[in-house]
């Protein structure tokens, strides 16, 4: 293991900080030898087979070519839980999963007293699944929907929250231009989405790896119109959102402030701009003022 440790670092070193590699070789070596990091950790005499060293020298090449790791090994982590990923779904982020804790607190536990009544949850964009499949599995008893344009994000979605032992009613749907919607007018105790935010002028300063690899309909919106998404959910939500529901937002943080203007602009009130660990304005909180 010291040796192959080693061997990583002076493949990658020019191409990634030492703190990237470090990671990354744990990650590939979970994957490759199907251990844990603790069994790495213990076991670090043990040698790898000439296979898994092949393997692991064609990750290197992928990761030469700044392809995401997550790509590579195909899948990642989100909120504790595996999910798959490929070059059609955005890689699920650590902001992403603060923005789950947050619904996941505010949610109250099941009342016994009513039932028959159901917590409902829709996610809008939802790529891999992550934010759905994670409310699924920590809301027990929630019933939750999930919509994107993409056919090809729903497929691995669907793979997603059957790997996750989870129910999701997924349905493709383009938030921006259809009309009507399989589900029912205040319907919803929670909408929740993480939509394309990024403007166009923001490209110059995004990563190689993200920027040629991660799908450019996921990220990206008009430099003259970066609520584009915001603006189309919250009068959407107006509409399929219960009297005490909430809506959430994952935002960029360049418009957060203009996104919680918009929000208050179309009668939601209280609306909360909340910072992320890094301390920038991430997650929007909104009640319709009825």
């Amino acid at each position: 293991m010291k040796n192959i440790f080693r061997f990583i670092e002076e493949q990658l070193r020019d191409f990634y900080s030492l703190a990237e590699i470090k990671s990354f070789s744990y990650m590939m070596l979970e994957s490759v030898c199907q251990m844990d990091k603790s069994s790495i950790l213990r076991h670090k005499d043990k040698q790898i087979s000439l296979n898994e060293q092949l393997k692991i020298q064609e990750i290197i090449n992928e990761l030469k070519n700044h392809r995401p790791i997550q790509y590579i090994l195909g899948e990642t982590e989100f909120y504790g839980l595996k999910f798959k990923v490929d070059e059609n779904v955005l890689i699920p982020r650590p902001e992403t999963e603060e923005l789950v804790e947050r619904i996941i607190n505010d949610t109250p536990p099941p009342d016994p007293l009513q039932r028959g009544k159901k917590y409902r949850a829709l996610d809008i964009g939802t790529g891999s699944g992550c934010i759905a499949v994670a409310l699924a599995k920590h809301l027990p008893g929630a019933e939750v929907f999930a919509l994107d344009i993409s056919e090809k994000a729903l497929e691995v979605a669907r793979q997603n929250a059957k790997q996750n032992q989870v129910d999701v009613h997924f349905f493709q749907q383009d938030i921006l231009n259809d009309e009507t919607f399989p589900v029912p007018s205040g319907a919803f105790d929670c909408i929740v989405s993480n939509p394309p935010y990024v403007t166009q002028k923001e490209k110059t300063a995004m990563a190689k790896n993200v920027l040629d690899y991660e799908p450019h309909q996921a990220l990206f919106v008009p430099n003259e119109n970066p609520l584009l998404f915001y603006e189309r959910i919250a009068d959407f939500a107006c509409k399929h959102l219960k009297e005490d529901g909430a809506l959430y937002f994952e935002t960029n943080s360049f418009y957060g402030q203009a996104a919680a203007k918009m929000l208050e602009d179309k009668n939601y009130h209280p609306v909360e701009l909340l910072k992320d660990i890094s301390e920038n304005d991430r997650i929007l909180i909104a009640k319709l003022n009825s």
